[in-house]
């Protein structure tokens, strides 16, 4: 979900492990030459689901590292067999309040420009929290844990898959 820190634990991770950092995100603004909201105004989200599928089947063939995909990239049954079969996805389960707590002022998030955006929040957890829930892993999100703690309990749990990562000295 928005605000479970998809990004900032990535990057942490990444640099805990020595490996790329790839935000799907990233790649898809690059490509199109415009911001995610530009495209989700301009030509949809269907069509932005679409070029994120795309990127995400592109970055997971060309790079072994992390990559942190967008929220919504994870409902689409063909990006979690992509990324499942070609690496294993870890949910950051964060609860709503943590996670309105850490995306209510920011103007960012298309998904949240609606006349009640924590309405709009817990609705989009709600729909997304079954689908979240077929990760390969789940590392329990806290308010208390720094970004590097974060970032630790993920690697700890990417310890116990030998077909992923192994064992760090």
């Amino acid at each position: 979900m928005m605000g479970a820190g998809k990004t900032a634990v990535g990057k942490a991770l990444a640099a805990m492990l020595d490996v790329p950092f790839l935000d799907s995100d990233v790649e898809i603004v690059a490509a199109a030459n415009m911001s995610i909201k530009e495209i989700f105004e301009r030509d949809g989200e269907a069509f932005f689901r679409d070029r994120e599928s795309e990127v995400i089947e592109r970055l997971l063939d060309e790079e072994r590292g992390i990559l942190s995909a967008g929220g919504g990239a994870f409902l689409s049954e063909r990006n979690r067999a992509m990324i499942h079969d070609k690496g294993v996805s870890v949910w950051l389960k964060a609860d709503l309040d943590l996670l309105w707590n850490r995306v209510k002022h920011k103007d960012t998030r298309p998904l949240l420009r609606t006349d009640n955006p924590f309405q709009t929040l817990k609705s989009l957890y709600e729909e997304r929290l079954p689908r979240y829930q077929m990760a390969d892993l789940e590392v329990e999100a806290r308010p208390e844990y720094s970004i590097d703690t974060m970032a630790g309990h993920v690697r700890n749990a990417l310890l116990g898959r030998k077909d992923v990562l192994e064992a760090l000295s």
